[in-house]
């Protein structure tokens, strides 16, 4: 409980006579802090918060890494700059060691502030000098970090792109040298390296490696590859939005708790250039910036993430999870997040020039390489339409071809309303792509009107593919229960199909193996959106404390 005496220890209320000081005292919230544990994350909702005991940091995230950037001492407050100027934490702030802080909700410190002017102008004060100054906000804000890796490759080449989307998936900065750019040796810093030996990445302070696998990218860039531990109270596979949920949850809720991942977090998902229909985000968010954000919270929240590791087997007796590599991992439960992959098109030379042109999903990195040159986006649904809304800010004309009447039947009616607003978007009813052409790169595409025939050349830039989804299950065991499209069953389903064995229900979210649940697209008929995904993601960790206890297997301090 904060008290008065806490009120005048406070620099800037120590003005405050006794009313004030007690009125205060009754709305301020009395926040423990263990070391390591924020009073404020970098993002959240302005508030107004002292030291009363202990020491904070102010933590700023560089690359994922936190970087401490200050110090708040007992009688010192923290987050004036929200406060006064009405806007989120630009930083995080958290325990040094076991602390004590209070927090002020914006009303009741303006009301306060309302009766005593000197409170308000001592925080303006405070505020501008956080901002200004060689250590304030403008200077972070300005500083220039160098990125932790440099890449160099040709523009076209598919495993440069591979390489490009995986950095840029998992959070590290990079430099990007086109092989053929004017100014190439003079970026790398030195002679170029030879054509066969391309891409090539340089990690700053560290080696330099020719054609790099991902795995060993990611074990160059401190990236995890290889679990911490033999046993988990949840393995989760795949970092989608579904994963990545349930990871949260699990690691906060006391569950040592692992995310296998063979390629990087975000799922497909992370391939969306804007989401605009997820709650909380009112002007929309991309797949990316998402990802980003639920793998800081995950990591913050201690789960571990493995990137680059392929699950080869699933062993549904000893719920023993087999990694490429010969590693096994035991489980006490298994959660089956693994989502879907885009469809791929069978038409002639998309193979041949995939990631040369033609890619399926569409992040904002490749944003650049579409600058002012026409490009097609092959699908009529929100997916293609966000892509087509993004693309139409740097491309010259953005083309959306729909096989059906056009977009009116499967896409939201606030992103159509987008698209026509749009004078360099186009909407091509009836037409299908037939051909790609280009030789060491996409050149043009083939189209045809389904209805007279009649077909066409499109000079492109870039063909982006949104046709919907499959599951990828042939891997799981014969055990867990598939539908007739490939998805895995649940709850109900999985009795109705008759593949359960135990006298009890099956949880919603359990497959036909107890213990090993399903959530998110790879999860037989859910809604196909990435708010369901996180809700299921966080649902299944629900029924994973349910198990547990029921197996009494609850690990202690675990909360449900």
């Amino acid at each position: 409980m904060v008290t008065a005496d806490d009120i005048t220890a406070v620099t800037v209320f120590s003005t405050l006579g006794p009313e004030a000081r007690e009125r205060l005292a009754r709305v301020a919230a009395d926040l423990s802090l263990a070391p390591g544990e924020y009073a404020a994350n970098a993002g959240d909702d302005r508030a107004l918060f002292a030291v009363l005991d202990g020491l904070i940091e102010p933590v700023k995230s560089v690359d994922g890494i936190d970087r401490v950037v200050g110090e708040r001492h007992p009688g010192d407050v923290f987050g004036e700059v929200p406060i006064v100027l009405g806007t989120v934490f630009p930083v995080g702030f958290r325990a040094a060691e076991q602390s004590r802080v209070m927090r002020i909700e914006p009303h009741d410190y303006h009301a306060i502030a309302g009766d005593h002017a000197e409170i308000a102008e001592e925080l303006g004060k405070l505020s501008s000098k956080r901002i200004g100054g060689s250590g304030g906000l403008q200077a972070l804000a300005a500083e220039r970090h160098p990125p932790r890796a440099i890449v160099v490759g040709q523009r076209w080449d598919a495993t440069c792109t591979e390489l490009r989307r995986f950095l840029d998936r998992n959070q590290i900065s990079f430099e990007w040298i086109a092989a053929d750019a004017p100014d190439a040796a003079d970026a790398w810093d030195g002679a170029l390296p030879n054509e066969e030996d391309l891409p090539v990445i340089r990690v700053i302070d560290g080696k330099t490696v020719a054609q790099p696998q991902l795995r060993r990218v990611a074990e160059l860039l401190g990236l995890s590859t290889e679990p911490a531990a033999a046993e988990y109270d949840t393995v989760i596979v795949g970092a989608g939005p579904s994963g990545l949920a349930a990871a949260v949850y699990g690691a906060s809720e006391g569950l040592r708790t692992i995310v296998i991942e063979r390629e990087a977090p975000g799922g497909q998902a992370g391939t969306s250039s804007r989401i605009e229909n997820y709650l909380g985000f009112p002007s929309g968010v991309s797949g990316d910036e998402l990802a980003g954000r639920a793998l800081q919270q995950a990591r913050r929240l201690g789960a571990e993430i493995l990137v680059t590791r392929t699950i080869t087997k699933i062993d549904p007796v000893a719920k023993q999870v087999h990694l490429d590599g010969g590693d096994v991992l035991r489980a006490r439960t298994i959660i089956l997040a693994t989502g879907v992959s885009w469809r791929q098109l069978e038409i002639e030379g998309f193979d041949r020039l995939a990631g040369k042109g033609i890619f399926y999903g569409a992040a904002r990195s490749e944003a650049p390489s579409a600058h002012g040159l026409d490009v097609q986006i092959i699908g009529a649904g929100n997916s293609a339409g966000q892509a087509a809304l993004f693309f139409s800010n740097h491309a010259r004309c953005v083309t959306i071809l729909a096989r059906g009447d056009g977009i009116g039947k499967s896409m939201s009616s606030y992103l159509m309303d987008q698209l026509a607003a749009r004078s360099n978007i186009d909407v091509l009813p009836h037409t299908e792509a037939v051909a790609a052409h280009g030789d060491d790169s996409l050149e043009a595409i083939q189209v045809r009107n389904k209805e007279t025939g009649e077909t066409r050349r499109l000079e492109s830039g870039g063909v982006f593919i949104f046709i919907g989804a499959d599951a990828e299950t042939g891997w799981l065991p014969p055990e867990v229960a598939l539908d007739d499209h490939r998805f895995v069953l649940t709850g109900s389903e999985v009795a109705a199909a008759g593949r359960w064995k135990l006298e009890r229900d099956p949880y919603l979210l359990e497959t036909s193996v107890p213990g090993i649940f399903a959530c998110g697209d790879v999860r037989s008929g859910p809604v196909k959106r990435v708010a369901s995904a996180v809700g299921e993601g966080s649902m299944a960790i629900a029924f994973v404390h349910q198990y547990l206890r029921e197996a009494n297997l609850e690990p202690d301090g675990a909360r449900a």
